[in-house]
């Protein structure tokens, strides 16, 4: 079948074959393990594990890498401001990410490389560019000369100029052009013994864009097929990461495929930490929705535009997905061609999930499980689980829900309404059906 996708680089919808036949390589950016997992991070991860589910179906082998950033200031602040060691931090958010990710039933990579195992291989990539007169040393520091590269500013197509102004670069004084960022930085007074590295220009750490670079050239080679991550990540960081791979190593392709995911926006706003408009996956998790409905929310928008967060995309998911939980047992059938090939259009999952609806059942299940979806029982499904703030239980709700549909039976409106309201004061949503049934969830 053919594979198209949207190509930053091209800026158009290029046809995809891998550049060793029969072999994708595949790299995304993954977390900086200093704190919990936000939706906005995990829509990256189940947009790249739905494409990468889709190439395992298409081609005999997929390496997918996804890096840990384990070192970085941000990590430093906060362990400093918990009084813990760096790597204590590191390891129980690295463990945090792999649950909550394998709660919204995203495949692990097949490679999953932390930057702290790799110094030797930034050290050494750094040592070719001030060889090849694109780095150079001041004050301690390693800076990446950006005049050096004739293409810095391609992937984002603007100029080196305004790139520098939208990005608010520091300018420091040991810089010759402001835009030149770090390959390496000197120690800071105090640091934690576990994040500072030897190196020939002193003991330091790592800046930021050279380690996805050192990482990808060692697990899949300085030239490979797709480089995934957020869309706030293609500059500077991707942009970076081009220019010093590229002048690492003369003449290489680096990533043929650059993949960009869209903002989750909560009223209109990007969801980030900075901004204090974030809602953490365990949080949602502990509220009582299901994994499930989680990622089929966040995949409910095309996966390279924004996607405003809110209750309705969870009812809608929740709704989608018990419809089809109630074909699923013993249902077993092919992956649908006609729906590989709306996934392979551009990965458009908006499409996919509306084909459900026209297709046989038993193939719109088997569409649903290739999609990380349909994974337990119907049974375990239709359990309620009450959320650890609720004051009351499943039974509980279920009974009001059922005196409800016999007082509407009965035509007791004024009943009805108060059992609707007694349950939207424990925030309860009901979703009344056509036939008279009524399906509800937690808020």
């Amino acid at each position: 079948m053919e594979l198209k996708f949207y190509n930053t680089l091209t800026r158009k919808k290029d046809f995809f074959q891998p550049i060793t036949p029969g072999h994708v390589g595949m790299y995304v950016c993954g977390p900086t393990v200093y704190d919990r997992p936000h939706l906005g991070n995990a829509r990256s991860v189940v947009v790249y594990d739905v494409l990468y589910r889709l190439l395992l179906e298409v081609f005999p082998k997929v390496t997918y890498a996804r890096n840990i950033t384990d070192v970085d200031d941000k990590i430093n602040a906060a362990a400093k401001a918990n009084g813990e060691p760096i790597s204590a931090l590191t390891a129980r958010v690295e463990g945090w990410f792999h649950e909550d990710m394998a709660a919204l039933q995203c495949l692990p990579p097949t490679i999953e490389p932390r930057a702290t195992a790799h110094i030797g291989q930034m050290v050494a990539m750094i040592e070719k560019l001030i060889a090849g007169g694109h780095a150079y040393v001041a004050e301690g520091h390693v800076l990446f000369a950006v005049n050096s590269y004739s293409e810095y500013g391609r992937l984002s197509g603007r100029k080196l100029e305004d790139l520098i102004s939208g990005a608010r670069v520091e300018v420091e004084s040991y810089k010759r052009h402001a835009g030149d960022f770090v390959l390496w930085k000197p120690a800071d007074a105090g640091d934690d013994a576990s994040c500072v590295f030897d190196s020939p220009w002193g003991k330091g750490r790592p800046g930021w864009h050279i380690e996805c670079s050192a990482m990808s050239a060692e697990y899949l080679g300085d030239s490979f097929d797709i480089h995934g991550g957020g869309a706030d990540l293609m500059f500077p960081h991707h942009e970076n990461e081009i220019a010093q791979s590229c002048c690492a190593k003369p003449g290489v392709r680096f990533a043929q495929f650059w993949i960009h995911n869209g903002f989750l926006t909560v009223g209109g706003e990007k969801m980030s930490k900075s901004l204090g408009n974030f809602t953490t996956v365990k949080d949602v998790l502990e509220s009582g929705v299901k994994g499930e409905v989680i990622r089929m929310a966040l995949l409910m928008s095309k996966y390279n535009e924004p996607l405003d967060w809110n209750t309705k995309l969870l009812h809608d998911a929740e709704l989608t997905l018990g419809k089809f939980y109630k074909l699923a047992d013993g249902v077993q059938a092919d992956v649908p061609q006609a729906f590989l090939d709306v996934l392979g259009d551009d990965l458009n999952t908006p499409r996919a999930f509306a084909l459900l609806h026209s297709l046989p059942a038993a193939e719109a299940v088997a569409a649903l499980r290739f999609m990380g979806f349909l994974q337990m029982p119907a049974a375990k499904w239709f359990f309620r689980e009450t959320p650890s703030n609720s004051s009351v239980d499943a039974a509980w709700v279920q009974a009001k829900v059922d005196a409800r549909v016999v007082a509407k039976k009965a035509k007791d409106w004024a009943a009805a309404d108060g059992f609707r309201k007694e349950l939207t004061e424990h925030a309860i949503v009901l979703m009344d059906r056509p036939d008279g049934t009524t399906d509800w969830t937690w808020s």
